[in-house]
C-alpha cells in the first residue's frame, strides 16, 4: 500500500470516527429536528456560543432558557427582562448580561413578529435559497455571520440546501487533523449528498477544538 493510499484510509477512518459522535448540538443535549421549538433553541445556542468566554457557560445558559419554560420563540418573547437577566446570571453568564437578555428578548419577539415563531417560515420566505436564508438570518437581532455559521452548521442536516457549512473552529480542527481547509473539503470527505454526516463531522470537529482534544483524537 502506498503512503498516499495509507493517508487516505487514515483520513476516512478519522471521518467515520468523528461523524459517529453525531455532531455538536446533540452531544450537548440539544435536539436537531425541524420543528419550531428546537430550531429556535439552536439559534439561541448559536447566539450564546458566539460570545467570548467559556463555551460551557454558553451551553449552560442555552439549557437554562428552556428549563425556565422558554422553550420557544413565543414563550421567550413573553418573558420579562429581569427574569432573563436572573436566569442568565445563574447559568454563569458574565459581562453585560442585561444587554444579552435584551438581545435574546428582541430576537424572540422578532422571530414571532416576522415568522410567527417558526424559523421554517424564514426558510420558506427565502425560497430555500441558501444566500437568502443567510441574509434573513443575519437581519435578526443578535445574529451576525458568526452566529449564522453556528446555526447553519447544525441545521444543514435538515436544510440540506445550505450545505456545506463549517464554522471557524471546525476549520481550525480540520486543518490541524489533516482533513482539509474548507467546508468543501469536508463535504467531499463526508460523501456526496450526505448533509447529515457532514453536519456531524463539522460539529465534532468544533468540539475537538473547543475541548482541545487533539491528543486524544490523534492517538
Amino acid at each position: 500500500m502506498t503512503s498516499a493510499t495509507s493517508r487516505t484510509e487514515d483520513r476516512k477512518r478519522l471521518v467515520r470516527r468523528l461523524a459517529g459522535d453525531r455532531g455538536f448540538a446533540e452531544q450537548y443535549g440539544f435536539r436537531v429536528t425541524n420543528n419550531p421549538s428546537n430550531l429556535f433553541q439552536l439559534l439561541c445556542l448559536a447566539v450564546l456560543l458566539a460570545r467570548r468566554g467559556d463555551f460551557r457557560r454558553a451551553l449552560d445558559a442555552a439549557h437554562a432558557l428552556p428549563d425556565s419554560g422558554w422553550d420557544s420563540a413565543a414563550r421567550l418573547a413573553r418573558s420579562r427582562h429581569v427574569d432573563r437577566v436572573r436566569v442568565l446570571r445563574e447559568a454563569g453568564q458574565r459581562g453585560d448580561v442585561a444587554a444579552l437578555a435584551d438581545v435574546l428578548g428582541d430576537l424572540a419577539r422578532t422571530v414571532v413578529d416576522r415568522y410567527r415563531g417558526d424559523l421554517r417560515r424564514l426558510r420558506a420566505h427565502a425560497g430555500h435559497d441558501p444566500a437568502r436564508e443567510r441574509e434573513l438570518l443575519t437581519a435578526l437581532p443578535g445574529v451576525d455571520d458568526q452566529v449564522a455559521d453556528l446555526f447553519l452548521r447544525e441545521t444543514q442536516a435538515l436544510w440540506r440546501e445550505v450545505a456545506p457549512v463549517a464554522d471557524r473552529r471546525a476549520l481550525v480542527a480540520a486543518r490541524r487533523l489533516g482533513l482539509g481547509r474548507s467546508a468543501v473539503d469536508l463535504a467531499e470527505l463526508a460523501g456526496s449528498g450526505e448533509s447529515e454526516r457532514l453536519a456531524w463531522l463539522v460539529g465534532a470537529l468544533a468540539r475537538v477544538d473547543l475541548e482541545q482534544r487533539y491528543a486524544e483524537i490523534s492517538a
